[in-house]
């Protein structure tokens, strides 16, 4: 990219960022020297696969209980698990937590400062250890997320589809990256993405990148970036258990490792290709299908969900929860939603 052009976008874009940039809670004002690098990776992990809407009343909750890196990494895992519940993508949290405790073993409670030493924490990967470094440290850095490579592709009209255009649309984003303020232009370019250069109708009259940007002179920036067909998503079945005894219900936990891991849930079966039924029911008695049914997409396949009630025997591994407060016991989307859709069925 000619110097002259990328010189003209990174003016333009810092100076639109000046007078639009978002107030967030993890933010500080544009070309502040400040940032707390504790606030900026919780956030950049939180805001992985996640909206902003959904995440900033969820971060300031976090920070209200756990200000600092050194409180995080003293929290026990079960109170971590807990409050991530609806925040989804839940190895996230257990990298959140490892994360924060070798931050204050291996480093004294500081982040390092660059990307190699970001990139090497628990559940740090590229892009986030370029945020970090350049929101976090003034590094130059080039952090290209989703809403990033959309703006990048549509300035320069690159045709090739994702993901394999990835390699030259961080070329293009390297190319525009000013050696000043790369943390408000990494932002900048976020804030861009998000409330102008958007997936769909993109509003090109309020861009203040409008004249350099080849895809709008095309007639079609929406057309960019190039995405490939999507495949369809497997579809697998399963059986949510509801006992219930006492005024409470029985809760398991998740194993460690695998989808929703270390996680607090309902029992289920086993997720098949066919439904279940009652198999995999806990150990107990009267058990039974009820009307209704709770479905769900995860990243690479969808579910439904039958739903069953029964009394588990008391020697049913798990713990017994109170249905009135089974709002914090901080069930993952999934069981929440086959909590209330049960309890509705039951007072019904």
């Amino acid at each position: 990219m000619p110097a002259k052009r990328s010189s003209v976008i990174a003016d333009r874009l810092l100076a639109w960022y000046d007078a639009n940039a978002r107030s967030l809670p993890w933010r500080s004002a544009p070309g502040s020297n400040a940032p707390d690098p504790y606030r900026v990776w919780l956030s950049e992990i939180m805001l992985q696969q996640t909206t902003v809407a959904t995440v900033r009343p969820r971060f300031e909750s976090f920070v209200a209980r756990w200000p600092t890196v050194e409180s995080l990494a003293t929290a026990s895992d079960a109170d971590l698990m807990a409050a991530w519940a609806g925040l989804g993508y839940y190895a996230r949290a257990r990298n959140l937590i490892a994360c924060a405790r070798a931050v204050v073993a291996e480093h004294g409670g500081r982040f390092p400062d660059s990307e190699a030493g970001l990139r090497a924490l628990p559940g740090i990967g590229d892009y986030t250890a370029a945020a970090i470094a350049a929101i976090a440290f003034g590094r130059r850095a080039v952090a290209v997320d989703a809403n990033v490579a959309r703006v990048v592709a549509r300035l320069d009209a690159i045709a090739a589809p994702l993901p394999g255009a990835m390699p030259t649309i961080r070329l293009a984003a390297d190319a525009m990256t000013p050696d000043t303020r790369a943390g408000d232009f990494a932002q900048a370019m976020m804030d861009l993405g998000s409330a102008i250069c958007t997936a769909r109708n993109p509003r090109c009259l309020l861009c203040p990148l409008m004249a350099q940007c080849r895809a709008q002179a095309e007639g079609d920036p929406a057309r960019y970036p190039v995405k490939p067909a999507k495949a369809a998503r497997p579809h697998k079945y399963g059986t949510i258990f509801w006992a219930e005894q006492g005024g409470a219900v029985l809760l398991v936990r998740r194993p460690e490792r695998g989808l929703l891991g270390g996680m607090r849930a309902l029992p289920t079966g086993p997720w098949s290709d066919a439904p279940p039924g009652l198999a995999g029911a806990p150990d107990g008695y009267g058990w039974h299908l009820i009307d209704g049914t709770v479905s769900h997409g995860f990243t690479h396949f969808t579910l439904d969900l039958a739903l069953a009630v029964g009394t588990a025997l008391s020697h049913a591994e798990g713990e017994w929860w109170p249905v009135g407060d089974i709002e914090s016991a901080g069930l993952p989307t999934v069981f929440a939603k086959a909590a209330s859709t049960i309890r509705r069925a039951l007072c019904g």
